[in-house]
């Protein structure tokens, strides 16, 4: 292995969400999201209503000890922390013409601990969180009334923290609402009842206001600078068979187009194409055209977790797991306690397809293992001992320092859920990820008491020199 080596002011951090850590879920006039329905994740239907069995409702009750975990990412070294903002905290119900003063108190007091500690935040403007309401009201991004709820909330976040936070992303992994459209694009039509005209439509209506948020962050937040985010996951073809190569760039091309759009300013010809072939006819106005041509956006941000395959060759489409949606599984690759197929080259392959693709900044904003951790007793500590996660994180680590050899322009690296949290897609907290484990169960019982892991002082020594550290 060469020597790794990343560039000076590399921002290594975590990354989280409001409703997988926050709690507090009608605190301070916050409205119910999305996620209040969501007790099982995208593994079952929402619910009527709140129930119980949502560990969201206190996640690991973040709202009130944020200072304390604040504090425990500052003794790791962070230089950034992602998190989101809940919508429903600033507008309660979403449509609103004046937000909710409690909610923006809040992330002022998030703000004021991160600059204490130095720690620059890394912003996520919607997470997986539209407010029910809007889902309920208006079929969430179907409804072209979207667009202006969602510029007021971003001009309203933008003239609050836009001279305190520098990095702003639009919408969490928005390509996935190809797959979870309640989730994502908070869509309450059932997905088996949804149509590709009304799907499509959301998803412009998502890009157009993602270009208007650019726009707006230019206007009122001069210094920022924000980015897209989306979920990658590289496809290869199962066999060297053409049609399978072929196969698996027609895949790929459902997650890169949200790339292209927001990178470029215009639909390619690829996805045009595919809209068409479905019976699919946008309503996009010119001013459509203009916002997202002429606001595209810094850099590019994407998770990255696994890899999947694709083949024409129904006989061998054996299918696997995978964040949010799986594919054809690689015969190749060992799979994680959930089945998502681990590959470290995936992620090297990623940043330079994008990079090559886009020739923007890039930003892994997500990356990480989900499994069991067992809390023990070592000389007295409790702590858990997760050498694997520190294998998984040590080996993508190295892909990424060669990404950077290759001359990929990378600006930093946050590490999925660095504090335990609730699971997006399974609504777990026995499904974790981070470097502090939080004492709380599945059943919801448990402390809320923090403890450091062995791959806490791991990433701090990362951190601490930059990478170096890796190579030894």
């Amino acid at each position: 292995m060469s020597t790794i080596s990343f560039p000076d002011g590399f921002l290594w951090g975590g990354a989280t969400a409001a409703n997988q850590l926050e709690g507090a879920y009608l605190e301070d006039g916050k409205g119910l999201s999305i996620q209040d329905v969501m007790p099982q994740g995208i593994m079952t239907p929402r619910t009527d209503g709140p129930t119980d069995d949502n560990l969201k409702q206190v996640g690991i009750d973040f709202y009130h000890r944020y200072a304390e975990d604040i504090a425990l990412f500052a003794e790791m070294g962070f230089k950034t922390f992602r998190f989101s903002i809940a919508w429903s905290r600033i507008f309660p119900k979403g449509d609103e013409t004046e937000p909710n003063e409690a909610g923006l108190a809040f992330y002022d007091r998030v703000l004021d601990e991160l600059e204490r500690h130095g720690i620059e935040p890394l912003v996520t403007i919607s997470h997986y969180e539209t407010p029910l309401h809007l889902a309920e009201t208006y079929d969430g991004w179907v409804n072209r009334d979207m667009i202006g709820f969602y510029e007021r909330y971003v001009r309203t976040l933008f003239t609050r923290y836009g001279a305190r936070v520098k990095y702003w992303l639009t919408f969490n992994e928005i390509n996935s609402i190809v797959h979870a459209p309640f989730m994502s694009g908070g869509i309450n039509t059932p997905k088996d009842q949804l149509s590709p005209t009304d799907l499509y439509q959301a998803i412009h209506h998502e890009l157009v206001a993602s270009a208007l948020a650019t726009k707006a962050a230019r206007e009122l937040a001069p210094n920022a600078q924000i980015g897209c985010m989306v979920l990658s996951m590289p496809v290869y073809p199962l066999t060297p068979n053409p049609d399978d190569v072929f196969a698996a760039l027609t895949t790929e091309r459902v997650n890169l187009a949200f790339g292209d759009i927001h990178v470029r300013g215009e639909y390619p010809g690829y996805y045009l194409r595919s809209l068409r072939e479905q019976g699919v006819e946008l309503t996009i106005t010119d001013e459509d055209r203009t916002l997202l041509k002429e606001n595209t956006v810094d850099f590019v941000s994407f998770s990255y977790y696994s890899s999947i395959c694709e083949t024409t060759d129904e006989s061998k489409r054996v299918m696997g797991e995978g964040n949010l949606f799986g594919g054809v599984k690689n015969p190749t690759l060992k799979e994680s306690e959930w089945g998502w197929q681990i590959d470290p080259v995936g992620l090297r392959l990623v940043l330079n397809q994008f990079w090559d693709r886009w020739q923007k900044p890039l930003f892994i904003v997500e990356n990480g293992l989900g499994a069991k951790d067992q809390l023990v007793e070592i000389d007295g500590v409790k702590t858990v001992a997760d050498d694997y996660r520190i294998a998984y994180l040590q080996a993508h680590l190295e892909a990424v320092g060669e990404a950077v050899a290759d001359g990929v322009d990378l600006m930093g690296y946050t590490t999925w859920g660095c504090i335990d949290l609730v699971s997006a897609s399974t609504a777990q907290l026995s499904k974790r990820y981070g470097f502090i484990y939080v004492d709380r169960n599945d059943d919801g019982s448990g402390s809320l008491d923090r403890y450091k892991k062995k791959s806490f002082d791991w990433y701090a020594e990362v951190i601490r020199t930059n990478g170096a550290s890796l190579s030894s």
